[in-house]
């Protein structure tokens, strides 16, 4: 089964073409696929998807008990604004640290100033810029027993713990508040454009597509 949209937008500097499909595989497979042409200029491009995940259900709390490994071993800082300084820290023996084992996301997350949101560098076997997708993050919930994998061809993901959501009315009248879900968004760098030194380009020039491939894929013990 899929599903998918085409669109178009403006001023990004150039006009953009932009596709995104929604594919469900087998019966445990979620795959989003994301491309984009420019049509009048070279064009920086960094699509991403803002999905929320709750695997206890979306009525059953925060997700601070769930469990996560992040395949990454380095992330890019950011400033007071939340905006990448264009540098690169090691997570090894900080609250980042996903990475050694898997552990619950509320195990350290009074450590860090309003909770996660964060790029980390992926962990790739082939090089940054391949096509390929890579195993970037494996998410637990030990109560219902859910896991999702993700799996992406992205140089980055963005690990965000619902720092913001704030008495958001959600399904079956169900209010979401602070770390009621959390989102892993696969990507380019942020603000790659201004670090070209330090952080791969995001610039895509009219004739060649950015292609943005996710996979999710969900068991159950």
């Amino acid at each position: 089964m899929r599903f998918g949209s085409l669109l178009h937008f403006t001023g990004f500097p150039g006009d953009l073409s932009v596709t995104v499909t929604y594919m469900i595989l087998k019966h445990n497979i979620l795959a989003i696929r994301m491309s984009a042409t420019p049509l009048t200029k070279a064009t920086p491009v960094n699509l991403a998807y803002h999905g929320y995940w709750n695997l206890g259900g979306h009525d059953s709390g925060t997700i601070l008990n769930h469990t996560i490994h992040i395949i990454s071993h380095s992330y890019t800082p950011v400033d007071d604004q939340l905006i990448p300084t264009g540098q690169f820290a090691m997570v090894k023996g900080t609250p980042y640290d996903f990475t050694t084992r898997p552990r619950q996301i509320g195990s350290r997350i009074d450590e860090v100033e309003g909770g996660y949101d964060i790029n980390y560098v992926i962990a790739r076997k082939i090089g940054p810029l391949e096509p390929h997708l890579e195993k970037t993050a494996v998410v637990r919930d030990e109560a219902s027993g859910r896991k999702m994998e993700l799996w992406t061809n992205q140089p980055g993901v963005q690990f965000y713990t619902g720092n913001m959501l704030d008495s958001v009315k959600g399904k079956g009248g169900v209010t979401y508040n602070k770390y009621a879900g959390l989102c892993l968004e696969t990507q380019g760098f942020p603000d790659a454009v201004n670090h070209p030194n330090n952080f791969p380009s995001q610039v895509v020039e009219p004739g060649h597509t950015y292609v943005h491939v996710m996979v999710f894929r969900f068991t159950a013990a």
